[in-house]
């Protein structure tokens, strides 16, 4: 199972804790209090083509600035096999033959879960490459008043081999319902190809009936096919239908998409690379028999093998969602007692009372936003990063985790399941006992905005978050189902009580980067860095 850490992936909420501002810089003697950590793809190129373009992913032990970060590439050991280039030329320089060194003229963020696309370089075979070719580019990152790091990856040189997917197909189905779509490989290029990777990236509802013994899985979603005993020549199609069931949880009506991308053998190797070097998984194999590709009417030494031509790897499916299968969200309040001048703790959020889940995994949005009035007599002073003072309709971005104001909106997850709770953790100052001091909990807030907006019972919206409430109180308005939420959690920001699985499911998204120039890793991903 995959950590709560995982699920924060809205855009925005984490990267404002990077931007903390750093502790004063040691002194020169002093060991640096932040190390940097380091990770460069693998990489395979194919002979005859313009190369990958790939950056570091960088990762800081702890959230911090840095200035002058720099990145050199030690590309000696793969003299007359390949060449590195800037993306960008201006940031970078040559200081010896074999070394390119590049850096950024800005102060950038970093923290534990690392950044991606700063100072990518271009791998390309050398003009008297052949097939087969290897060797090792060092990479190391600095900075001012830090730890630098360094990894060493392994570049490859191999055939060209141009891999395509076949067009994209729509189904439909109601949830709980089972549908078939195509699995197609075609070899549009001139040289056979030697095996072939399949990554598939499912939304939530999406799930397959049967589990191939060549496949991966994740509870019930495909995550990864191999096909390495099957040699596609030039020219040639082959294809397979793969049986799906859509989950009975599934929103309707409304649509669910899948995609998947095709590899060569040498470039899956690379990504489970790195997938290894982050403990990532991709899934477990089936138990039940192979899947076998089928070739179909034409239609048009060991060595490596890559992919000129990625952007034609990819096709997926749409599928309509029959039926109607709504979500009920409810609003946690909370009922809290203390004495004046105590720092008392108010657990607010959503629970999803079904009958759907909702996924936002695709857009990347929070199911719903949590506006929190903190209650009068009381101020807040712990706040987390996930929340927002209010500013006019909407919450300040400028400002996360600000204490004092006297409204938040808060954000929770991009996905929800049936029964489960998301919370968010305020500590509030009772600055004069006030009997019955209340503020408000509300959901689903009308804004020209991504969110969900259809709830199928507006009436448990609101609840109550009361403090020091008078006999016979209550957190009225909470739907009849209670105040508080769940404490604790990773981070103190969002403690999920209900089910990950819809994570299981979104780390195709992950997989499916490595089918695009240089594996483009988004800014936070599902593992943290320890120096």
């Amino acid at each position: 199972m995959l950590t709560n850490s995982t699920r924060r992936w809205l855009a925005g909420l984490g990267v404002a804790g990077a931007f903390i501002a750093a502790s004063a810089t040691p002194a020169a003697a002093e060991e640096p209090a932040v190390a940097l950590g380091l990770y460069f793809n693998d990489t395979t190129v194919a002979l005859g083509s313009e190369g990958k373009t790939d950056s570091p992913i960088v990762y800081a032990s702890e959230p911090t600035v840095v200035n002058n970060l720099t990145v050199r590439y030690d590309y000696s050991g793969l003299a007359g096999k390949a060449k590195i280039t800037p993306e960008i030329e201006g940031d970078c320089t040559t200081p010896e033959e074999g070394v390119l060194v590049c850096q950024e003229h800005f102060e950038i963020g970093i923290d534990d879960w690392g950044i991606a696309g700063l100072l990518a370089v271009n791998i390309a075979p050398a003009a008297g490459a052949k097939d087969g070719d290897s060797g090792d580019l060092k990479v190391t990152v600095s900075a001012d008043g830090v730890k630098p790091a360094s990894h060493t990856a392994k570049v490859k040189i191999g055939e060209g081999v141009d891999l395509a997917g076949g067009p994209e197909v729509t189904r439909s189905a109601a949830p709980g319902g089972s549908f078939t779509a195509p699995l197609v490989l075609s070899n549009v290029g001139e040289t056979s190809a030697k095996g072939a990777v399949v990554v598939f990236d499912m939304d939530y509802g999406i799930r397959t009936s049967k589990h191939y013994s060549n496949c991966t899985y994740a509870d019930d979603w495909v995550r990864t096919c191999r096909f390495t005993d099957t040699t596609v020549a030039a020219g040639e199609t082959f294809a397979a239908s793969v049986p799906y069931v859509l989950a009975k949880d599934t929103y309707a009506p409304g649509a669910q998409y899948g995609y998947h991308n095709w590899m060569t053998v040498d470039e899956f190797d690379d990504f489970t690379a790195y997938l290894d070097s982050r403990n990532i998984s991709v899934g477990e194999p089936g138990t039940d028999e192979a899947l076998v590709l089928t070739k179909q009417p034409a239609a048009q030494a060991r060595s490596f093998q890559a992919d000129p031509n990625p952007e034609n790897n990819w096709s997926g499916m749409q599928v309509k969602v029959t039926g109607t299968n709504g979500v009920d969200l409810a609003a946690i309040g909370d009922e809290l007692t203390g004495k004046a001048g105590e720092v008392v703790t108010a657990t607010v959020g959503v629970r999803n009372n079904g009958p759907a889940s909702l996924d936002f995994g695709r857009v990347g949005s929070p199911v719903t936003k949590i506006d929190v009035t903190v209650p009068i007599g009381t101020t807040a002073v712990q706040v987390p990063g996930n929340c927002f003072p209010m500013k006019g309709d909407n919450g300040d971005w400028e400002e996360p985790g600000k204490p004092g104001a006297k409204a938040y909106r808060c954000y929770p997850d991009i996905f929800i399941g049936v029964g489960e709770e998301q919370t968010v953790e305020l500590g509030l100052r009772i600055d004069k006992v006030i009997p019955n001091a209340t503020g408000a909990v509300v959901i689903n807030a009308k804004c020209q905005c991504e969110g969900f907006q259809n709830d199928t019972n507006p009436a448990n919206d609101k609840a109550k978050l009361l403090v020091n409430a008078a006999p016979g109180g209550g957190v009225p308005g909470d739907g009849g189902q209670g105040g508080g939420g769940q404490g604790g959690g990773d981070g103190g920001s969002l403690p999920i009580t209900g089910s990950n699985t819809a994570l299981i499911a979104g780390i195709g998204a992950l997989l499916l980067a490595a089918g695009t120039a240089g594996y483009v890793v988004s800014r936070r991903r599902k593992t943290r860095f320890v120096a």
